[in-house]
This record gives structure tokens, sequence and C-alpha cells, in this order.
């Protein structure tokens, strides 16, 4: 029998002999080359914007592991969700679609079948990879589609966080994802490499319990306790003043009374937020650990994201869903052992998205990239600078069908950004310069001086959108034959 890192080898050259020139340029050129596919672990977090993290520069936030990560890695600056909800984003990670392609989000129909046939899990498989899920799935899907996408799948939701355990004790769905990963790091079979995604709930509130927003494991209990968190950079009231009226009214600032307006309430949810990260660090700790242990460690890419930003007071919102940086910046970090040393520890600026990391990942194994998705493989900036004509804008957009949270769609470039929403009437739109005003507290539209700007914001937002669907049209549920 082979041992692993033969038949690794195997398998890598293999797919390089059917991927041929197909893979595109980075790290899937080590497949290419005849060396073994790397592993691949993939780690999810709910409701974490870009600066929440030590390695990020926060002040408080103790997050050592995926520090370590940054630090024998490469963190992206400039990393973005093209839109800022779970259902949606999620989709996207998985399809490497914008929500208008995929058309996927609360309340809609799953995600078609031809999509997840292309899906990062999907095609890893049918490459050779054992694929496996732990944590929050959050997207439908057709019949037959989830078993096609992974070897193993073990689903855990919050609602409440601390499951019941056969002897009778809670465990924190956290600390569970942990479990659950360590299990499945045991089982996979000789001479296969895999991919594993874990998804955490975390750190997502807990919306049915407003006096417990934040439910955190045991292990960080006292966590932060001590320490005064400073008040929200944007918190100031005339900020919230400027918005119009429908943001006003959004489910923003429903939600900023549940978790922010009293300096008490602010006080008790920022440090158990605070907390509920640094307990996802730890559990990512335990996972390297095993990996380590399991002899896994130099073979195994690993990725740490958000699926969207996070209001935590700005403006005088809570939630996300919305077109400013708060919402839309998602932190993005990845490590790979067979990275040379001089390239370790680099923060890149790159203006990179959520529905580049199913190319990332089938880039970084030697699997062809659909010509379908919408974003493009990163592997080239871990290596080095990023390939010539890497682009300065993207398309961003809510289409979540809810009355408390408007719909909008939108550019964000290196300099402007445009949103318009679009269901408001009449149309309101924004226009931001990030060069003049980078907190975004002006809006330019009715700027004699900036109408050229404007216009070429408008025409952009046209173009990109009529290129992944067209104008917004909501998504109908079959009719069932009777």
């Amino acid at each position: 029998m082979l041992s692993r890192r033969a038949f690794l080898k195997a398998v890598g050259a293999g797919m390089a002999g059917a991927a041929g020139a197909a893979i595109l340029p980075g790290l899937g050129r080590a497949a290419a080359a005849g060396k073994p596919p790397p592993n691949i672990l993939f780690f999810l977090v709910d409701d974490q914007r870009n600066d929440t993290l030590g390695c990020a520069g926060h002040p408080i936030l103790k997050t050592p592991r995926i520090d370590g990560l940054a630090a024998r890695g490469v963190r992206f600056r400039n990393m973005f969700v093209t839109t800022s909800i779970c259902a949606a984003s999620r989709a996207s990670i998985f399809t490497g679609l914008y929500e208008r392609t995929h058309q996927f989000t609360f309340g809609t129909p799953p995600i078609r079948k031809e999509q997840t046939d292309a899906s990062y899990p999907v095609l890893l498989r049918r490459a050779g990879y054992h694929t496996g899920f732990i944590g929050k799935f959050g997207v439908g899907t057709e019949k037959g589609a989830r078993e096609e996408m992974f070897d193993y799948f073990q689903p855990l939701n919050r609602s409440p966080y601390f499951h019941k355990q056969p002897d009778g004790s809670l465990r924190h769905e956290t600390e569970l994802c942990g479990d659950r990963a360590i299990e499945f790091l045991g089982a996979v079979p000789e001479g296969k490499p895999f991919c594993l995604s874990v998804s955490f709930n975390a750190v997502h509130a807990e919306d049915s319990d407003k006096q417990n927003q934040y439910p955190t494991p045991k292990a960080v209990d006292g966590m932060y306790e001590d320490v005064e968190i400073p008040p929200p950079r944007l918190g100031d009231p005339a900020i919230f003043e400027s918005q119009p009226e429908f943001l006003k009214k959004s489910m923003n600032r429903d939600r900023f009374f549940w978790r922010w307006d009293t300096p008490e309430k602010y006080q008790k949810n920022m440090r158990a937020y605070f907390r509920m990260i640094s307990g996802v660090d730890r559990v990512i700790g335990r996972v390297l650990d095993a990996l380590q242990q399991a002899g896994l460690a130099d073979d195994t890419v690993v990725i740490y994201t958000g699926d969207n930003g996070y209001y935590m007071g700005d403006r005088g919102f809570a939630g996300k869903w919305s077109h400013y940086e708060q919402s839309l910046r998602v932190p993005l970090i990845i490590y790979d052992p067979r990275l040379p040393e001089g390239q370790r520890g680099r923060v890149v600026d790159p203006m990179c998205l959520n529905i580049d990391l199913p190319a990332t990942m089938l880039d970084v194994a030697g699997v062809p990239v659909p010509a379908s998705y919408g974003g493009r493989s990163l592997a080239p900036i871990v290596e080095g600078p990023a390939p010539g004509g890497w682009r300065t804008d993207f398309f961003c957009e809510h289409l979540f069908d809810n009355k408390s949270i408007p719909k909008w769609e939108g550019v964000r470039g290196e300099r402007y950004v445009y949103a318009r929403y679009f269901q408001q009437e009449p149309v309101y739109e924004f226009l931001h310069d990030l060069q003049t005003d980078p907190d975004q507290l002006k809006n330019f539209v009715a700027d004699p001086a900036c109408a050229d700007v404007l216009a070429k914001m408008r025409r952009r937002c046209d173009e990109l959108r009529d290129a992944y669907g067209g104008p917004y049209a909501p998504r109908k549920r079959a009719v069932p034959k009777k």
C-alpha cells in the first residue's frame, strides 16, 4: 500500500495531467509540477468585520492563534463581500457567483443544481478530495446536491448556542465545531487529500435572546470584564441623523436598540462579542494543534475569513446589510506552509472578494476553475505581487426581500463608492470619495463638481449589473405540479 505522501504525489500528477494548461497561475502550479495537492482547511466566521483581530491592530481583542496564521501567511487588507448577509454571501462562496447571478438569499428557492455542480466542494471531491463541512450551512440546495458536495456533513446551529450532550452537560456550538473538525481529521481516508470547511455560527448574536445577545464558551468566561470598551468611533448621533429616513428606520437601527443604545448595554455586549471572537480563536488553535499532531500541518493550506462585516454601534447602527465599509469589509488570511520564508507575514493591498475564495481553493488544488466564476484565484497574490489587470472596482448589492432592509446595488472602487437604493421613491443614490472622506460621512451626489464622476459610476454600475444578471427581478418559487 502507498504511504499517504506517495499517494498524494500520485494524485497530484494525475490531476496535473487532467488539468493541463487550464490551471490558472498561482500555487496550483505545484500540482502541475507533479507535487502532491495540499489539504485545504477553510474557517468561515459569521458577522466579523476586517478590523476585529489582534493582527489587524485591534487594541483589545486577543486572537493569538489567528494572529499566528497571519504572521506565517498573508493577510489581505482589502477583502470585501459582494453581498453583506450570511445567506447570499455563503452562496457566493460556494458557487463563485454574485447574488445577482446565483439569486439565492433568505426566502428564495434553493441554489440551482447547475450552480452547486460547479461549487468548490463538488469539483474538489470529483478530483479526489475527501470533503467535509461542519457548522452553519446557511444555504438551500436542491435535492441530492449536498450529498454530491460533501463526504462528511455535520450541520450545527445556534438558537440556542449551548447544545445538550448525552451526559446532560451543555457545550457551545463553537466548541462542538472544533470537536467535529478533530473527528474529521482523524477519519480522513489514508492517501486522500481533504478539504474541510468549518463554518461557525459565532460571532452572530443570539437574536432571540435580548438579555444575552452573545453567549460565550465557558473557556473564555471573564475575558475583557476588566476592560473599558471605547465608544464607537463613528458613534456621534449627528452621523446617524445625517442618514436618509429609510436607513434611519431600517433593521440596522432596530437592532441598535437590542445591543448598543445605552452605555451599560454597549459595554456588556461588546465584551461578550469580543469573548466570542476569542472563543473562535481558541477552537481554531485546537484544530491546528490536532492537524500538527496528525502530521498533516505541512501539507495543509489554511484560509480564514468572514461572511460579512458588522456595525458595532458605528453610525448608530447594528447588523450589516448596507453599502458602508463596516458592512462590506471582512478579514482574510491565507496560510500556505509551502510559502518561502521571505514571503511570510505580508499584508497585501489588492482588492479581493468572497467570490474569489472558491477559485483560490481550486487553483491551490490544481483543479481547473470554471469559466462561470465571477471571482479570481488569490493564489498568485499569496506568492507575490498581484498579476497584471487585477480589479480596481467591484459590483456589490443587497437583494433580500425584507421591508426593513432596503435593496441596493452599487460599485466600490479604489477611490469612489456608488450605491443606488433602487426601490426608494425617488431612487436614492450615494457617492462617496474615500480619498477626501474615508469615513463616508458626506454624500457627493448633489455636488456639481462630482457630476462627471457620478455619471461614470452610474454607467459602471449598470454595466456590471447587466453582466451579472440584469435589473433586479424577484426569483419566484416554482409552483408544485398537482
